[in-house]
């Protein structure tokens, strides 16, 4: 004991406690006073050896016991887990840190209770992406997860819903510039529905439809093209009852919100096809050889409803050229995603920082070209270009978009992208799916390690990534 102060606040009260004496009672028992017990157990005073001897005696205590300070080692637990960068830079200093440890350890022992239950979770998280990433079957799926599948495992094409909007197409007639009047009009006969262009009363309201006065309030501010698409949405769910219900029914949903935004994605479905009727679209592609302003033009639709329908034209015995569509925001998170081919989107984070649909935000107007490879050695002619949608006036909110059309370069040459193209000569782009998945060991801009490779770190050499794969 020489030489060494011993404090055991925590020990001598927790002693104390277990035996339910007051701290009074404790002091007649140690034959010290009350006010020195109160000392001893914050730590103010240490153990002096009569008193260590005292307790030994009064409560057949080990000695050595009292001598192992076992606040050494929590208070080394403490430092391990604040190192952790989640905790950023208010973390508490030394000196704080053995007082807790000290005066505090059944807190300082919840506190890493706790961070040890965050780390495991995080762990479990983990193990679920790696699942998920593996086995998109296997139940552990988000709604909208489950709902991108079923359109994925359909080839993104419902049969028997285009067909009856081609059919609906017919009877609207021929296309021209009074198309929206003629859907509105045959809204209004059809099914007693008015439909109003009117101002929102909120910038972001795109429609609002009041039930007992039958009337569908759309912005005014939208493009035609979308007022269209909005009008013809709304039609689908009125008049496709059956049919919707029908396809909803046979996918067998895990959830109600699966089968809602089914739902909505169904109707939406109905509108693209309604607004772009597959046999006509079908022929003017070809005939435009795929020109995505042309068509927009001849169909009054936007670029994006355009590409999107493209990625539908998957019809048996008329199959168009199969792309795969997506829309990224300014964070690089894909928002919306469609293929009809091989290549496949990342479930978590964000694209490849490779693909050219990143640079088509700097390139705002133009539609940009890249030759790309993926890992499985597929190749794409991928083009992709950027908008600006805003909502209100000079306070509304402006959303930015790049988006992505892609076809494997197979069929490159149907296409007005692909005619000055020398594909035999060209390089290819090496991209990726996401890093967190994609087995590149050499690609410079990786931000993560594959989850399923080891890493290891060289200490004798460099590299911009600062890991070697495998």
């Amino acid at each position: 004991m020489a030489g060494r102060k011993v404090f055991a606040g925590a020990r001598l009260r927790a002693l104390r406690t277990q035996h339910k004496l007051t701290q009074g009672e404790l002091a007649a028992r140690l034959d010290i006073s009350a006010s020195y017990v109160n000392q001893l157990e914050s730590n103010q005073r240490p153990l002096t050896a009569s008193v260590m001897l005292a307790l030994a005696d009064g409560f057949n205590l080990d000695l050595s016991s009292l001598m192992t300070d076992a606040s050494d080692r929590l208070l080394a637990d403490l430092r391990e887990a604040l190192a952790d960068p989640v905790f950023g830079e208010g973390v508490p200093n030394l000196q704080e840190l053995k007082t807790v440890a000290a005066n505090a350890p059944d807190m300082a022992r919840a506190m890493l209770q706790l961070y040890e239950t965050y780390r495991k979770t995080n762990e479990k998280l983990a193990s679920v992406d790696a699942v998920l990433m593996r086995d998109p079957q296997s139940g552990m799926q988000t709604a909208y997860e489950e709902v991108r599948d079923f359109f994925h495992y359909a080839d993104n094409y419902v049969d028997p819903l285009d067909r009856a909007a081609e059919a609906l197409a017919t009877e609207l007639g021929e296309f021209g510039s009074d198309r929206l009047q003629r859907l509105m009009a045959y809204c209004a006969e059809a099914h007693d529905l008015k439909v109003v262009l009117t101002a929102p009363t909120r910038p972001d309201l795109i429609k609002d439809y009041d039930r007992a006065t039958r009337t569908l309030a759309i912005n005014a501010r939208l493009e035609p093209a979308t007022q269209f698409f909005q009008i013809a949405g709304h039609l689908a769910g009125m008049e496709q009852t059956t049919l919707l219900a029908t396809l909803l029914d046979s996918a067998n949903f895990k959830t109600v919100e699966a089968r809602s935004i089914a739902r909505m994605g169904l109707t939406n479905y109905f509108a693209g096809a309604l607004q772009m009727p597959y046999g006509a679209f079908l022929r003017a592609a070809e005939a435009h050889r795929y020109d995505i302003e042309e068509l927009g033009h001849l169909f009054g639709a936007s670029l994006e409803q355009v590409s999107h329908r493209l990625s539908t034209m998957q019809r048996p015995r008329e199959r168009g050229v199969p792309f795969f569509f997506a829309r990224v925001d300014a964070a690089g998170t894909i928002t919306k995603r469609h293929s009809a081919t091989a290549l496949q989107f990342a479930r978590f984070g964000g694209a490849c920082p490779l693909w050219n649909v990143h640079r088509a935000f700097e390139a705002r107007g133009e539609i940009i070209r890249q030759l790309a490879e993926t890992p499985d050695g597929n190749r794409y002619l991928c083009l992709a270009w950027s908008s600006e949608k805003r909502s209100g006036g000079y306070h509304g909110t402006t959303r930015r978009y790049a988006y992505a059309l892609g076809c494997e370069v197979s069929h490159a040459g149907r296409l007005v992208y692909g005619e000055d193209m020398d594909l035999a000569r060209a390089s290819f782009d090496p991209i990726g799916i996401s890093c967190r998945i994609c087995e590149r060991r050499a690609c410079p801009q990786r931000s993560v390690p594959p989850l399923a490779a080891s890493i290891s770190v060289p200490t004798d050499r460099r590299s911009i990534v600062p890991y070697e794969i495998g």
